[in-house]
């Protein structure tokens, strides 16, 4: 299995709180990654999917008076909401005794948001982190036919370490058919799984494009209210990403509605049959396949207090990433696929609207170098190196 780069910070997390939170879809590596961490002290693991478990933990005061000693890990937490409130108080009841630290680690399929709702009782108590699926850093490296599969496959580990691309494709469709069929069921949407597949299926089909609610929602039959619900449902549960445009005073009409990524690229490429890597250089949306795998990637390495956004103008000036690290500094990013980047003219108007502070182009290749005008052309694995020197 290969070594998480989160390890080390859910250590330090448990080490300063007495209770973590660790969210992140399902199959992404969670409980591997917990239970890898359990063996190096005293804990007790729980799956609250598990129904014996879950009424374990039904008298949550009674259990951890029996297990006190113990690092208490409960997987799918997001099951059980109405445990939050009982655990203030016996995380209260520890401080005093002058036990802050490392009593609970918390495992969810869900949002920060959508936890946070249920566990607002724990605020001052709790540290959130998100596991991602792996990425290239962990992967590929600088190797280009690694970097290659995890583009294809997408970064959940039983994918990714398939022992052939079919393998993993037909891991990815019983990945897809189990939330529609079973885990989103189970948090209460009465949502047709037909009808759901149909739409993470467009959204597929358009990756990386500015949300049009309207078309979607004729497409489907329904309303456009309708398409919102949908939409945060599969935000929610950390399979697809909003991000918002850059629109912050500079006097311009701008383009205002969010971009819409399915996360994973695999996931992606499964919903679209793309099986092998020559069909996807070969598909439509190649492009913003591409830029959705970069971004993802780049996200996963992205400081807490900095802020995503994309830039566009209905004029053409256009970034397909834009980081805000503070109020006076942000960092322009453009993606291309090719190996031999070239630059249009509406980034660099993009990049004066914004003010951009540095100009990068994540491109194919490995080499970094000048494309004049402070742009740098740069490799995926290198910018986020370079992220990662920023926490």
């Amino acid at each position: 299995m290969l070594q998480r780069r989160l390890e080390t910070t859910i250590k330090q997390a448990l080490a300063e709180n007495p209770a973590v939170a660790l969210l992140g879809p399902r199959q992404v590596g969670k409980t591997t990654l917990a239970l890898g961490i359990a063996k190096l002290m005293s804990a007790v693991y729980l799956d609250l999917e598990n129904r014996l478990d879950l009424q374990k933990v039904k008298d949550i005061e009674s259990f951890y008076a029996d297990n006190s000693d113990k690092l208490i890990i409960l997987d799918e937490v997001q099951r059980l909401p109405e445990i939050f409130a009982p655990l203030r108080g016996i995380i209260d009841q520890e401080r005093r005794k002058g036990n802050k630290t490392g009593r609970f680690l918390f495992l969810g399929s869900a949002s920060i948001h959508l936890l946070q709702q249920s566990s607002e009782s724990l605020a001052g108590r709790i540290a959130y982190l998100e596991l991602n699926p792996i990425d290239a850093l962990e992967f590929a490296g600088q190797n280009g036919d690694s970097l290659n599969k995890l583009w294809l496959r997408g970064g959940f580990p039983e994918s990714l370490l398939a022992n052939s691309d079919p393998q993993s494709m037909n891991w990815r469709r019983d990945f897809i058919k189990t939330y529609l069929e079973r885990d989103i069921p189970q948090l209460g949407p009465r949502i047709p799984a037909e009808t759901l597949e149909r739409f993470w299926t467009m959204l597929a089909h358009s990756q990386g494009g500015v949300i049009n609610a309207a078309q979607l929602a004729r497409n489907l039959e329904v309303s456009g209210v309708t398409i919102g619900r949908y939409l945060d449902l599969m935000v929610d549960l950390l399979l697809v990403r909003r991000l918002r445009p850059w629109t912050f005073n500079i006097g311009k009409r701008l383009v205002r509605s969010p971009k819409i990524y399915i996360r994973d690229s695999g996931i992606t490429h499964s919903l679209l049959n793309i099986g092998d890597y020559n069909s996807l250089l070969g598909h439509p949306v190649v492009g913003g396949s591409w830029e959705g795998f970069v971004i993802e990637n780049i996200l996963s390495v992205l400081p807490a207090h900095a802020q995503p956004y994309f830039y566009r103008s209905p004029g053409g000036a256009e970034i397909d990433l834009v980081l805000e690290f503070s109020l006076t500094e942000k960092w322009a990013i453009e993606i291309k696929r090719s190996s031999a980047p070239s630059i249009s003219k509406g980034f660099y108007t993009a990049c004066a609207d914004i003010k951009a502070d540095k100009r990068f182009v994540v491109y194919a290749g490995h080499d970094r170098f000048s494309l004049g005008q402070d742009i740098t052309a740069i490799s995926l694995s290198e910018l986020m190196q370079e992220l990662l020197q920023r926490h």
